[in-house]
């Protein structure tokens, strides 16, 4: 269903899956033109490379629409597969996989352009790039929990959809990808670890770009809370499927 997903997402078009490499490819030189020479945007006061901060931009962005791309579709899973709901038993509980799925094989698709980009700029590759699985892993538990609680109320509650949108924005805005955490007081950046996001943009950012080890203790928290939220929306899902096809 993965693979069903992603093809048809590109069927009828001339490039078919070339666009998921041609999109990324054309959005980081763009941000490298806007921002490094145009804006002249540099991440941190001492920063003279003028490339970096496209690069930075560009991997809290992977982050981001991997994000952004599950909980965004979650709402109306089941109303876009209503013949899974009342003509055939058929496990609902693994369409949010198949949206992370699909969401995962374009956040794979960026990440190795990131990766051809920073080989071009001779950019150093550190060992500490091997921690991406165990810094995503309590992140897409997150996905799949959200994925489920909101897949179940989009059922109910066809105003969710539009919430969601809305919610999007403002979690991008106020997670440390457009600026450093650094750069915001004290006072204002620890509410922004309240944020789902700001956790795993930094980390994988310090893993990938920086050569950092990742914070232990905060991984260790965020994937606690990852692992109860998981459960909590799967029980929801569980508890209100009863319910789909009589909505429906």
């Amino acid at each position: 269903m993965v693979r069903r997903e992603i093809i048809g997402r590109y069927r009828g078009s001339f490039l078919g899956l070339l666009w998921s490499f041609v999109n990324p490819v054309l959005m980081l030189t763009i941000y490298t033109f806007v921002f490094g020479f145009v804006f002249k945007a540099r991440w941190g006061q001492d920063n003279t490379d003028k490339y970096e901060f496209a690069l930075v931009l560009f991997t809290g962005l992977i982050v981001f629409n991997l994000f952004s791309e599950c909980i965004a579709r979650a709402p109306g899973l089941i109303l876009a597969n209503v013949n899974y709901v009342k003509k055939v038993v058929f496990p609902l509980e693994i369409l949010p996989w198949v949206a992370l799925g699909s969401a995962l094989f374009h956040a794979g698709i960026s990440l190795g352009v990131l990766f051809i980009f920073l080989a071009v700029l001779g950019h150093d590759f550190s060992w500490t790039m091997l921690y991406l699985p165990v810094v995503l892993l309590p992140f897409l538990l997150l996905i799949m929990g959200l994925s489920w609680l909101l897949a179940s109320i989009g059922v109910f509650i066809r105003d969710v959809g539009q919430i969601i949108g809305m919610a999007l924005t403002v979690l991008m805005f106020m997670s440390p990808i457009f600026y450093p955490l650094s750069a915001l007081p004290e006072t204002i950046s620890r509410y922004l670890l309240l944020n789902p996001l700001t956790l795993i943009v930094e980390q994988v950012r310090n893993i990938l770009l920086w050569g950092q080890q990742p914070n232990w203790s905060y991984l260790a928290i965020y994937s606690i809370t990852s692992l109860f939220i998981a459960w909590l929306g799967l029980l929801w899902f569980e508890k209100t499927r009863k319910g789909f096809a009589d909505v429906l």
